[in-house]
């Protein structure tokens, strides 16, 4: 693959990702509101700032690429963020719940978290600190080339994550249901579609605008002079 059509498809991955994100937030803002925030400001907004999350989040994740060689630390930083703000937000609702249930047993009523959840977040948590850590790799290099590095142990965190998080949602909704079912849902099925629809023309045009400006690019350009060695080895590395 050349350097161009590889770092197109991590364009196309860093979106994916965005709208993984924004995702999230649809069964959220149905199921696992707190009840205090339910119609209010942030509930009723939740979704469209995921969705302009989902802009930023693929917009610094594209634009970190171009940075790798110069600034890797920035880089890598850059790119982080852009996956960890989105996961913060995303589970603002899980974090106060979480709060307001601390130290109280089962008196939390419907506010209480199911152990899917708890799953879900650790899992989370390590994915992304595999991400940043590159262990075990980094303290044996030459040892995790193929089977054990950090980038296969972040795939399966994040699909046992996706799991639980699926799992939680499903326990929250039946848990919630009846009191649920006298809430006017903050967006509706037409909502759902249409926010989905622009997120996704939305982030395909900053894809399409990062690829542009790498096609533009000239062939001596630092960020394309990797070959398949050194490109198998930062693709590992991401």
């Amino acid at each position: 693959m050349s350097p161009r059509m590889r770092h197109i498809c991590y364009f196309l991955d860093y979106g994916a990702l965005s709208l993984y994100s924004l995702g999230c937030a649809f069964p959220y803002a149905a199921y696992s509101m707190p009840a205090s925030w339910l119609h209010g400001h942030l509930h009723q907004f939740f979704v469209p700032a995921a969705a302009l999350n989902s802009f930023l989040c693929t917009g610094l994740s594209c634009y970190s690429r171009f940075l790798e060689l110069e600034s890797p630390g920035l880089s890598k930083v850059l790119r982080t963020g852009a996956f960890a703000y989105p996961f913060l937000f995303d589970n603002l609702p899980l974090f106060y719940r979480l709060g307001l249930c601390w130290g109280r047993g089962h008196g939390c009523g419907q506010e209480a978290l199911s152990t899917s959840h708890g799953y879900h977040l650790f899992c989370a948590l390590l994915t992304g600190f595999l991400f940043a850590s590159h262990l075990p790799e980094r303290l044996a290099p030459g040892r995790f080339d193929y089977i054990g590095h950090s980038h296969q142990l972040f795939h399966i965190c994040a699909v046992l994550g996706t799991h639980f998080q699926l799992e939680a949602v499903l326990a929250d909704m039946g848990s919630r249901r009846a009191w649920l079912a006298t809430q006017e849902p903050a967006l509706g099925l037409a909502g759902t579609v249409a926010t989905l629809v622009l997120a996704a023309a939305g982030n395909l045009l900053i894809i399409a605008a990062f690829t542009a400006t790498l096609l533009r690019a000239p062939s001596t350009c630092p960020l394309l002079q990797g070959g398949p060695l050194e490109g198998g080895t930062q693709a590992k590395q991401q």
